[in-house]
């Protein structure tokens, strides 16, 4: 880690510490939008790294993005900051400057969005489910198909209709509607689809791990935390074998999800990358099913209450191993992978 990546770290963990309250949490479960934690970042520069700054960026690299992404999982950050990276990354692509606005990424692969010419612009129809954080995007990238093929579009939230919901965690997962919304030529891209869903696909995935490497960091901070204040019997609950026991697993569980996220993330533009994401999510996908409900025995009833944070931590890592690809989805993905191994390649694909 260079000394660049090292005052990114710090200085994104003091934002945190000192914005992202354990109330700005709460209240954004209530529909409190997390302005002044929005605003401190993008004042700060981190809602456009890994962009160049001919086009509006911070620069850095993709790196760098992923280990502040890493930190807002580990403080619960209420922001849809891993969609606003993508949606950068997205636009910079198409010669696009980077914006410090909340971005939100339409898609439906089942019934594609539909886009067709009109006199002033193009004509918009479909709709997306679970769209994270929709409610709250100042701008929208929806990916549909037209006659002449694939695009891409970026629109206005004003144009569209939008359901609230949310997933386990209380973070919007909306479900948006266009109809007949028109975007100006100048906001349509044509795109490759296949290039487009699969960059969407593993850089969604990369950006979920992360995040729940950071939170799972922080349930096993809270737990031997907790483990050393609280007593029983005249002694703290860390001393009984059993809650030591606990804290192994935990401990053993946080290393392995976090050497999983940081081989994915230095994989990143190798040819190895695919692979490394896909096991990845599958590691921490696994280790989040097995450390919040151990966290929770840790703490006892305690931590399913609002006066402490760990249900803050254990609620996302469970929502999260579900956006993105589950454990069986990225499984397969992973067989895909070695099917298409040529010959003699198995042995350097594990070993590499």
């Amino acid at each position: 880690m260079n000394d660049m990546a090292k005052i990114l770290i710090q200085s994104t963990t003091k934002i945190m510490r000192d914005v992202c309250t354990k109330e700005l949490v709460n209240d954004a479960e209530n529909g409190v939008w997390a302005k002044e934690l929005w605003e401190v970042l993008a004042e700060s520069g981190m809602l456009t790294v890994a962009v160049p700054e001919e086009m509006g960026g911070t620069g850095g690299s993709w790196a760098d993005a992923y280990q502040i992404l890493r930190l807002a999982g580990k403080f619960s950050a209420p922001i849809p900051l891993a969609e606003t990276f993508m949606g950068n990354w997205l636009l910079a692509d198409l010669g696009v400057d980077a914006t410090n606005e909340p971005l939100a990424i339409l898609v439906n692969h089942l019934e594609p969005f539909q886009f067709r010419k009109g006199q002033e612009g193009w004509i918009v129809c479909g709709a997306a489910t679970s769209v994270p954080w929709g409610r709250n995007a100042a701008k929208l990238l929806v990916l549909g198909e037209s006659e002449s093929g694939s695009v891409l579009g970026v629109m206005s939230p004003e144009a569209v209709r939008i359901t609230s919901g949310r997933n386990l965690a209380g973070e919007p997962r909306d479900t948006v509607e266009v109809q007949d919304a028109i975007i100006p030529e100048s906001f349509v891209f044509k795109v490759d689809p296949g290039k487009v869903h699969e960059r969407l696909l593993f850089t969604g995935a990369l950006c979920r791990t992360v995040m729940m490497a950071g939170a799972l960091e922080r349930i096993l901070e809270l737990s031997v935390s907790y483990s050393k204040e609280r007593t029983q019997f005249g002694q703290p609950i860390h001393r009984f074998q059993a809650v030591q026991h606990h804290l192994a697993t935990l401990a053993g569980e946080a290393a392995a999800a976090d050497t999983a996220a940081q081989s994915a993330v230095d994989a990143i533009e190798k040819e190895t990358a695919k692979a490394s994401i896909s096991m990845a999510k599958i590691r921490l996908n696994e280790a989040a099913g097995i450390m919040a409900p151990v966290a929770h025995q840790v703490h006892g009833a305690i931590g399913f209450t609002h006066e402490h944070i760990l249900h803050q931590s254990t609620r996302r890592v469970l929502s999260w191993r579900e956006e993105w690809g589950t454990e069986t989805e990225w499984g397969e993905k992973l067989a895909e992978q070695l099917f298409d191994l040529g010959d003699n390649e198995l042995w350097s694909f594990l070993t590499w």
